[in-house]
């Protein structure tokens, strides 16, 4: 399945908290611009934040080829049996076009979090139980232990805040066959300066959660680098930002590294949880 998940994502795809359907009322708006988001030539739509399978069926019910994962589903916020049965019914819809993306989270983000690694491969257990395919579902993996449990026991890993640097090791511990997808945020912007601001408002919330820090030390970062709301080299890593032709090469990057496919987050000013339609078309346009 990992081939055929590569082929039915394509090369880019859209991260994003705000076509995560919360309230009714939206679906008729999330369907339509899913669609046009399929018209667009994304192959993927990521759903943010602690996303679950049912957040992505009005995307699902507006197209008829895109795909729909999450970016992630926190392992603490739904048990395994209520994920396999909406997994289940979401499949069962809409076949092979719904990814199931898991993640551990962070500390500061869940009461309940205790060894997580343990937890994730007693989730992945019980999925396995309930017959959820290993093939459609993927992990948010940043260091070594959990991309080996991306290729061992899913199709591959959405890593998140990482750097092309990250994404030819991971591809190195992944060997070639599962998916690697990691998401990387893009600020349609090219003035240095206000590319720059407006990328630290979006960094700061991660700055302060030690699983993205450790893995960015472990990157050759330093405590600099994480200080008052990141370095330019930090930020520069991280993000793309720039004319169009920067831009595209900043993507490319992450491809020529191991990339199978990126997960594009547009940083602007429009609210997080929105709808960034306009900033979708522009990248789009410099994706073609």
């Amino acid at each position: 399945m990992s081939d055929a998940l590569k082929q039915a994502i394509g090369r880019y795809g859209v991260w994003s908290v705000g076509l995560r359907a919360e309230d009714p009322a939206r679906r008729g708006e999330l369907a339509e611009a899913a669609g046009e988001l399929q018209e667009l030539g994304y192959g993927a739509v990521w759903l943010g934040g602690s996303s679950a399978a049912h957040h992505a069926v009005p995307l699902l019910e507006g197209t008829d080829r895109l795909v729909v994962g999450t970016s992630i589903q926190s392992i603490w916020d739904y048990e395994a049996d209520a994920s396999a049965a909406a997994f289940a019914e979401v499949e069962a819809a809409h076949p092979g076009r719904f990814v199931l993306g898991l993640g551990v989270s962070h500390a500061k983000l869940a009461d309940q979090y205790r060894r997580p690694y343990s937890a994730l491969v007693a989730y992945l257990d019980a999925l396995d139980g309930a017959g959820v395919p290993a093939d459609r579902r993927v992990l948010a993996a940043l260091g070594p232990k959990v991309l080996e449990l991306s290729r061992d026991r899913a199709a591959g890993a959405v890593p998140y805040l990482v750097t092309a640097e990250h994404t030819a090791r991971a591809r190195e511990i992944l060997g070639t066959r599962p998916l690697l997808a990691p998401e990387l945020k893009v600020v349609l912007e090219t003035d240095p300066a206000r590319a720059r601001s407006l990328a630290r408002e979006t960094l700061a919330m991660y700055l302060a959660l030690p699983n993205y820090t450790k893995n960015l030390l472990r990157l050759g970062f330093t405590e600099d680098d994480l200080a008052d709301g990141g370095s330019d080299r930090l930020v520069d890593a991280v993000f793309a930002w720039g004319d169009d032709n920067r831009i595209r090469d900043r993507i490319n990057a992450f491809h020529e590294a191991g990339a199978d496919h990126v997960a594009l987050q547009v940083v602007d000013d429009s609210p997080r949880d929105g709808l960034q339609r306009e900033s979708w078309r522009r990248l789009a346009s410099l994706l073609a």
